[in-house]
């Protein structure tokens, strides 16, 4: 599964420890810990080094690792990730070589507190993954200290999406009468929630079919990239600060409140009780999904919703088109790693070796080497269309940087408790924003403290 499909069945995040965690990972003993040195490895009883990949559950079986044993002539150990493991993993001089992570969201945070380790000089020596041929999704993964794009490399992506372009069921439209959504010009916002609203069926008072999911893949990254495309930012320049009171903030929070009022899709006050946006578009109960490319590869499991289902860009907030990517799944390597090689010949197999083969044609996502996109899956008519949309909206890939002070849970935690009360009318847009600044601001500058 892609990085975005991984993201939409677990809330999308790998940092989830709780406050006194973050703080004992930005602690002097843990940083202390990262300073082990490339040569040391740890080996088995026969002497042949092993390496531990913390990742997700199942996400390699014993075929996989075998040909990964095989491939990088080390042993390789999986266990599942655990931020409260990590944190004791690191702590204890005792690290995993490998860890699963998201470069859009977590490299900011994984960089400010040392614990990972500069990969630029193995890219410059390697001949398998060539800067080069890296997809610009990667720079997700690099952290001046500043901004996210630029720096040293910190990880690598294994697919991604641009995540808030979108599926549709054209059978819905053909049933309301409705034109298609072009496949080269993107809809305006207003423009989405309208057909979202000519789509959307009622039953009474229930609803039978939505119309849309505007933020299927997390509400605070859906203001970032709304904002960004009306010219503003939602950090301030230091990433110290969030401010919902721009002009920017302001509509993009009116929006989202008009779009709940309405009930056209699932919202932060009606969350969806699936979980992910597959269940209700597969059944016929949502017509257009924002999940981006990857969300294709649930698609082509089912033939007949797959006849019917188009692609379509990234729908835009103002007059700067953006089309950035709020996952970007990959691994990174612990500074404090013993067996930074082996680690190392494990990128290469599973970011450049038959894994990135076999992942570039299952449609799950685009591929994080520009050398495999022409291996994405064209077989099928609605196949075709997708490569064809999601080729001409590469143009627009843009990184969002995240702060490295605060976790995307806990800004999300706050639109939370705040955002209800404006979507039900006891709290007005003003008031909305102070809250919001006001709670997150806490959150950026008790981070900003412990990494200092």
């Amino acid at each position: 599964m892609n990085s975005s499909s991984s993201v939409a069945l677990t809330r999308r995040r790998f940092l989830t420890a709780s406050a006194g965690v973050a703080a004992t990972a930005a602690g002097g003993g843990l940083l202390s810990a990262c300073a082990s040195s490339v040569s040391t490895k740890s080996t088995g009883a026969s002497g042949q080094a092993t390496i531990t990949v913390m990742t997700a559950a199942n996400e390699f079986d014993a075929k996989a690792i075998a040909a990964a044993e095989a491939a990088i002539g080390a042993k390789v150990k999986t266990v599942v990730f655990d931020i409260t493991k990590l944190t004791a993993m690191l702590a204890s001089a005792q690290p995993p070589d490998v860890v699963r992570g998201l470069g859009a969201l977590d490299t900011p945070y994984i960089a400010a507190r040392g614990i990972v380790q500069d990969l630029d000089p193995y890219f410059a020596k390697s001949q398998v993954l060539k800067v080069d041929d890296l997809d610009p999704v990667n720079d997700t993964w690099r952290f001046d200290g500043q901004k996210q794009g630029s720096g040293p490399r910190y990880g690598m992506a294994k697919d991604y999406s641009q995540d808030d372009t979108f599926w549709y069921n054209t059978a819905h439209f053909d049933q309301a009468k409705i034109d298609y959504p072009s496949e080269t010009k993107p809809l305006t916002y207003d423009e989405w929630l309208d057909l979202g609203k000519q789509l959307t069926k009622n039953k009474g008072s229930q609803v039978t079919r939505y119309g849309l999911n505007a933020t299927g893949l997390g509400v605070f990254v859906s203001f970032m990239g709304m904002i960004a495309s009306a010219g503003g930012q939602l950090f301030t320049a230091d990433l110290s600060a969030v401010d919902f009171s721009s002009p920017e903030a302001q509509s993009a929070l009116q929006w989202y409140i008009d779009y709940a009022k309405a009930n056209v899709g699932p919202s932060i006050t009606n969350p969806n009780p699936d979980g992910w946006d597959w269940p209700p578009y597969q059944a016929g109960r949502m017509a257009m999904a924002k999940d981006g490319y990857w969300f294709g590869g649930a698609i082509s499991g089912d033939a007949k919703i797959a006849a019917t289902s188009r692609f379509a860009p990234a729908p835009q907030f103002g007059s700067t088109r953006v089309s950035p990517c709020h996952g970007a799944t990959g691994y990174w390597i612990p500074k404090a790693s013993k067996n930074k090689d082996a680690a190392w010949k494990f990128f290469e197999w599973y970011f450049g070796g038959q894994p990135a083969q076999d992942r570039a044609t299952s449609g799950w996502g685009i591929p994080s080497l520009k050398s495999l996109r022409t291996k994405l899956p064209q077989d099928k008519p609605y196949q075709k269309q997708a490569f064809k949309v999601q080729q001409a909206e590469l143009p627009y890939f843009s990184v969002l940087t995240f702060s490295p002070y605060a976790r995307v849970e806990a800004l999300d935690a706050v639109l939370n408790q705040h955002l209800p009360k404006a979507v039900k009318g006891g709290l007005s847009l003003g008031a909305l924003a102070d809250a919001l600044n006001t709670d997150m601001n806490k959150q950026l500058s008790a981070g900003k403290e412990l990494v200092k």
